[in-house]
């Protein structure tokens, strides 16, 4: 039997990596959002650089959230095969891998800009198609989407008794 001081500790580093993946994705959505509506390209570098910090809190909330995670399903009652628990797994997968594909553009343009801001340069053409890519965008809100899911999972575990 597990003792519970142990679940407890991996629950609150499960929860503090889900803390991290969301706040991290909120924070690169603004960030991200705020720099496409900027038309001077040092404002545009300096929220895509705000971003990018959220992106690293994403990275390290991913694996804080999916290692203590898993360690929750061997110590609790569920067991891998748990249609919730392996819809989870998959949804997280799904954000990882399109949020890694959607953040391409961004990082590009962060470069872009930083480069443009050092020659006191207007925003090009080039920087302009990087941010507003409606495939990355339609790829970052989706990732959104899939965490949010994956949010409502984690609460109501659809199928189990209550833990």
């Amino acid at each position: 039997m597990t003792p519970a001081w142990l679940y407890d500790l991996a629950l609150c580093l499960h929860l503090l990596g889900a803390f991290s993946l969301v706040s991290g994705t909120v924070v690169a959505g603004v960030g991200f959002e705020m720099a496409r509506r900027r038309t001077n390209c040092a404002e545009i570098a300096l929220l895509l650089g705000l971003a990018r910090i959220g992106a690293v809190l994403v990275v390290a909330g991913t694996l804080f959230a999916a290692g203590f995670g898993l360690w929750l399903v061997d110590l609790g009652h569920w067991g891998y095969g748990t249609p919730w628990v392996d819809a989870a797994i998959g949804l997280l997968t799904l954000v990882v891998v399109i949020g890694s594909i959607g953040g391409q553009r961004p990082k590009q343009a962060r470069k872009l800009a930083t480069n443009h801001a050092t020659e006191d340069l207007p925003p090009s053409a080039e920087l302009r198609f990087l941010l507003d890519d409606r495939i990355a965008i339609a790829l970052n809100y989706l990732a959104a989407v899939a965490l949010l899911a994956i949010i409502v999972l984690m609460v109501v575990k659809p199928g189990s008794a209550h833990q």
